[in-house]
């Protein structure tokens, strides 16, 4: 079995080979790494780049970072120019110690030709199951920031993870890691671009709906999402990037009519602004 695995990485060069490391262990695939670097600092990109060459890892180094989807379309597109089948989306952050998780991930896309997209069991550094995910709600739903605060927090997961102690049919998964199937992402014309970061899965999400294809969330493969939230940086650049990219999805793929549209775009002004003015105020 072949499959391409593409590494995003943008200043993570010790993520990253840490997650390669892991990477090279699995069993029962014919795997080639692909890393794509976006437009990382020079010293983290010659970290990297040298490390491939060592390693005989492919590795394609972009000019500019136009985002997460852009970038890992750079390695999708040569992954299906070599002909491959598949494809793992994995972040630099992930840690894989389970040896045929790869082989694990593909079984069900594998038995089922209508699965285009599979995700597995991914646990977070505290604790936390990190998928699958329910489908996003209509309108109604984008208000729910407003009960939030007075809602008892789960200690397993958060509020937006469906069930994921068996193994089913789902409406998303987490993007930091999962598998797709090649002729699929043609069919949509890649990943859409225009989100920098955020919104991704919601994205894939409506775009195997519309298709008629089916996503798919299996617990025999499990990994580990190493990621520290103090490492990402002024949070209000972040709270902007997530207001574009909500709106984005609210106009091109919720689905909801002229009114809904209105009401989510609303929602997520109100909030996103209420969060930036917070950030500065504490900072």
């Amino acid at each position: 079995m072949k499959i391409a695995t593409i590494l995003l990485n943008y200043n993570s060069a010790d993520d990253c080979k840490k997650c390669i490391g892991d990477l090279l262990r699995q069993q029962g695939v014919q795997q080639e790494v692909i890393v794509v670097d976006n437009c990382s600092r020079n010293k983290e990109k010659n970290a990297i780049e040298l490390f491939c060459q060592e390693n005989g890892i492919t590795f394609i180094a972009n000019s500019t970072n136009s985002g997460y989807n852009a970038g890992n379309n750079v390695g999708l597109r040569y992954a299906a120019e070599q002909g491959y089948e598949y494809a793992l989306i994995a972040n630099p952050d992930m840690e894989i110690p389970q040896a045929d998780y790869i082989d694990k991930l593909l079984q069900p896309m594998i038995a089922d030709k209508e699965i285009v997209v599979c995700g597995s069991d991914i646990m977070g550094l505290d604790g936390k199951h990190q998928s699958p995910m329910y489908r996003d709600g209509n309108w109604h739903n984008s208000w729910g920031w407003l009960t939030e605060i007075f809602k008892k927090q789960k200690t397993d997961t958060y509020d937006f993870i469906d069930n994921y102690s068996t193994s089913h049919y789902c409406a998303k998964v987490s993007g930091c890691c999962l598998a797709v199937r090649l002729s699929f992402i043609e069919s949509i014309g890649f990943f859409d671009e225009y989100p920098l970061l955020y919104c991704e899965e919601a994205i894939l999400s409506r775009q195997v709906e519309r298709a008629g294809k089916k996503m798919y969330y299996t617990t025999e493969a499990q990994a580990i999402h190493a990621h520290r939230k103090s490492e990402k940086g002024n949070p209000v650049k972040r709270f902007r990037q997530w207001r574009r990219s909500r709106l984005y999805y609210i106009k091109r793929y919720s689905g909801d009519t002229v009114f809904g549209r209105f009401m989510a775009s609303l929602s997520m002004r109100i909030y996103m602004g209420l969060m930036i003015t917070y950030s500065k105020l504490k900072r």
